[in-house]
């Protein structure tokens, strides 16, 4: 087999990778789908009572959205807004049974490693010409997989930020770990007796952050004994709340609006400007502190402090990554919280993804590295981009557009604790109202 007439692998099953293997399709390419879960949007379904902040109209790409209507799917009404759960059901699963990709999907697959054939890093004549060799895992088998291209759509889900406010996990947050949940459990469903009447501490600025409190707010009216605190290593609380009603996403401005109220009511025990440290586990409790103080005890801590990029999977690339946003170089200057907050991003795509390494692209949240404003119709436009330039269409692959809702915040100010505000999990994105997030 030639290197032309090899597939495409692309890594991840998500909204943002099934929509690379549909553009791929449509343009005669062949996918090969690596998902390491048991389900397209496995990580989806980890917060799959989450509501989204974005509308339909925003969560579906329009090549994938086509190639189901051709099969007699309905797309769901533009306006409303759906759970991870009806994410995944009413538009993931149906996309990823189509006859044109369901061959093409492999589950229960996980990556280890991509490479070039024959190549380390370090060695450089004849490297473009070498095909990619994927490494995968599968019911603890490993094989490889070779490929003219990669995509890696596999997201940041599994890689959540430590709790810790110098980067890495605080002091014995390791041992508390089962009394730790990263991102935003089901509070009101199958983890409601976790949470019922314990002392619950929450942190994080985000719109992760949000929909927890939301939830425990309503949990408390239920369980009165329930307690909650809220920790935000910020000390400005400017724009803490996000644009509320300036937002263009009402769901995602009313998240904001509802936390403030929680807030002004008492509802809850606000701290700012607290970066944790260590974590001491008691016989009455979790103790929580900083260089110079302590909080009061905790029975459970709910981490929504974002997510990072596994940058170990392409070790042996040759990738052009900024040191701080861990972003594709040109592209972390439009999307670095250390320099702007205003929610809109420039419309990019191959150019601004573009690696060292030829014919290897990190698209979707991941290619957003640590910044915390990704929405789902970034990825789809990147993917669109990014599939013209593996298709030899240059001229599509540089006409990028993207129109973005704006969050009715714009800021120049440097924080420590930049809010999260995707549109997928992290929980980001997604969002409802009343219950929503930000994928």
């Amino acid at each position: 087999m030639s290197h032309a007439t090899l597939p495409v692998a692309v890594i991840g099953a998500g909204p943002i990778g099934l929509a690379a293997a549909a553009h791929l399709i449509s343009r005669g390419k062949t996918p090969v789908v690596l998902e390491a879960g048991d389900a397209v949007g496995a990580s989806i379904l980890k917060w799959a009572h989450v509501r989204v902040f974005s509308p339909w109209q925003f969560t579906t790409d329009h090549v994938a959205a086509a190639l189901l209507e051709a099969s007699g799917w309905t797309h769901p009404p533009a306006d409303a807004l759906p759970t991870g759960g009806e994410l995944v059901e009413r538009y993931l699963r149906p996309l990823a049974e189509l006859p044109a990709i369901a061959p093409h999907l492999r589950l229960n697959t996980k990556v280890l490693s991509v490479t070039r054939q024959g190549f380390d890093k370090m060695k450089s004549p004849g490297r473009e010409d070498a095909p990619f060799v994927v490494r995968v895992s599968s019911a603890g088998v490993e094989e490889e997989i070779l490929a003219s291209a990669v995509i890696d759509a596999s997201g940041t889900y599994s890689t959540p930020n430590p709790l810790g406010g110098n980067g890495v996990p605080a002091i014995g947050e390791a041992e508390a770990a089962d009394r730790i949940v990263y991102g935003i459990p089901n509070v009101l469903g199958r983890d409601r007796d976790r949470y019922a009447g314990r002392r619950v501490m929450v942190v994080g600025s985000g719109h992760s952050a949000f929909n927890a409190l939301i939830d425990l707010g309503r949990l408390a009216d239920e369980a009165p004994s329930t307690r909650i605190a809220w920790v935000v290593r910020r000390a400005d609380m400017r724009q803490l709340f996000g644009g509320e009603s300036n937002d263009m996403l009402p769901a995602r401005g009313l998240l904001g609006t509802m936390v403030r109220k929680m807030v002004e009511a008492g509802s809850l025990t606000f701290v700012s400007g607290f970066k944790i440290q260590r974590l001491a586990r008691t016989s009455d409790g979790i103790v929580v502190s900083s260089l110079d103080r302590s909080l009061p005890l905790v029975d459970e801590i709910i981490g929504a402090t974002g997510f990072r990029p596994d940058l170990s999977l392409f070790s042996e690339l040759r990738v052009d990554l900024d040191p701080g946003v861990e972003a594709p170089s040109a592209l972390a200057p439009l999307i670095d919280p250390n320099v702007h907050s205003c929610g809109s991003v420039p419309p990019h795509g191959e150019a601004e993804l573009r690696h060292p390494e030829p014919g290897f692209y990190v698209v979707g949240m991941k290619s957003y590295g640590r910044a915390p404003t990704f929405l789902m119709l970034t990825g789809y436009e990147q993917v669109r981009s990014v599939v013209a330039a593996i298709a030899g269409d240059m001229e599509a692959a540089r006409n990028v557009e993207l129109v973005l809702p704006g969050t009715g915040v714009c800021s120049t100010d440097l924080t420590d604790d930049p809010a999260p505000s995707h549109d997928l999990p992290v929980l980001a994105g997604v969002g409802s109202a009343p219950s929503v997030c930000c994928r």
